[in-house]
C-alpha cells in the first residue's frame, strides 16, 4: 500500500524528535553521560574537541555525521522516509543547541534519571520510526538493514555500536561513566523495539465463514494467507481457518475490516514470533 507524507505524520515526527532531544539534554547530559549511536559519538567528539563552545555543539556534529547516512538512505529507501528523516535531523540540530541543559540533574537519583531518560528517548524515537521516518544515525542504518535481513532489529545494531563507544569511554574517562551510559543504551534500545510496531511480527488466526476476508488481507494489505476448511465442533458447520503474519501496526486495521465483514469471526493474535522465509518487513 502506498502511503503519502501527511501533516499528521510530520507532526508526530516533530513530537518524537523533540521528546528524544529533551530526554538527552534533561536527563543524560547533566549526569556527564553519553547517549548511544551517532548522537553519543557526537557528544563524545563535543567533549574532546568542542567543550569550550558557548552552545552545545553535539547537535551540529550529529547533523554532519548523518550526511553520509542520509546519502545511503537516499539511494536505498523510500522517498517518504527521507522527508521525515530530513525534518528530524534539522529539528535535532536546532533543539540540541537551543534546549537548555540543567546545571544540576533534574532527579537526585542517578539510576532513576537514566531510566526515565531512556524510556522517554526510546518512546520518542519509536514514534518517529512508527510514523515512517527515522531519527537518523543508527536508526536510519537499522531501518535499511532490517529490510535486507528478516531477523534484524534496530535495537540490536544500537547495542553493537554502543559496545564499542562505551568501551572507549571506559578507557578515556572512567568505568562508571561507561557503565551508566550502557544502562541507558540498553533500556533505550529495548524501548525502541517494543514501541516500533512495524518491527514486531504478529500472527493472526481467523475463523470465519466469509471468504472475502482472505481477499481483503491479500489485496488491501498485500500479505500472504494460508487457509483450510474446518468444522465447528459445537455447531457442526463448515468454517474457514485463515493464518497470516503481519506487522503489529496493521493488526487493528485488519481486525476492524474483519469485524465489518463478519461480526461473528473469531480471531487469535499471537506475538513473540521468529519469522523466516519470504516475510517482507515494510518499515518505510
Amino acid at each position: 500500500m502506498k502511503k503519502e507524507v501527511s501533516v499528521k505524520k510530520i507532526g508526530a515526527v516533530v513530537l518524537g524528535t523533540v521528546l528524544y532531544v529533551c530526554s538527552v539534554n534533561w536527563f543524560i547530559t547533566p549526569l556527564g553521560l553519553y547517549s548511544g549511536g551517532v548522537v553519543g559519538l557526537s557528544q563524545l567528539l563535543r567533549t574532546l574537541f568542542f567543550s569550550g563552545w558557548e552552545y552545545d555543539a553535539a547537535g551540529i556534529i550529529n547533523f554532519f555525521l548523518n550526511v553520509p547516512l542520509f546519502i545511503l538512505a537516499f539511494r536505498s529507501l523510500n522517498r517518504r522516509i527521507l522527508v521525515g528523516t530530513a525534518a528530524s535531523l534539522l529539528i535535532q540540530a536546532v533543539c540540541f543547541t537551543l534546549i537548555p541543559i540543567p546545571s544540576v540533574p533534574l532527579l537526585n537519583d542517578m539510576l532513576a534519571s537514566i531510566i526515565v531518560g531512556a524510556i522517554m528517548g526510546g518512546i520518542g524515537c519509536g514514534i518517529v520510526l512508527t510514523n515512517g521516518a527515522s531519527a537518523g544515525g543508527l536508526d536510519l542504518l537499522g531501518v535499511y538493514l532490517a529490510q535486507k535481513k528478516s531477523n534484524f532489529s534496530v535495537g540490536r545494531l544500537s547495542l553493537l555500536f554502543n559496545g564499542v563507544l562505551y568501551a572507549f569511554c571506559a578507557i578515556r574517562f572512567d568505568l562508571s561513566t561507561a557503565l551508566y551510559s550502557a544502562i541507558y543504551s540498553v533500556v533505550y534500545s529495548f524501548t525502541i523495539d517494543k514501541y516500533h510496531y512495524q518491527n514486531i511480527e504478529v500472527q493472526m488466526m481467523i475463523f470465519t465463514r466469509h471468504p472475502e476476508i482472505k481477499n481483503d488481507i491479500l489485496h488491501t494489505y498485500v500479505r500472504g494467507v494460508t487457509c483450510w476448511k474446518a468444522i465447528g465442533a459445537y455447531t457442526g458447520k463448515d468454517t474457514e481457518v485463515l493464518v497470516t503474519v503481519v506487522d503489529k501496526s496493521q493488526v487493528q486495521r485488519i481486525k476492524n475490516d474483519i469485524m465489518e465483514m463478519d461480526p461473528a469471526a473469531f480471531i487469535i493474535v499471537s506475538e513473540g514470533l521468529n519469522v523466516y522465509g519470504g516475510y517482507q518487513k515494510r518499515l518505510n
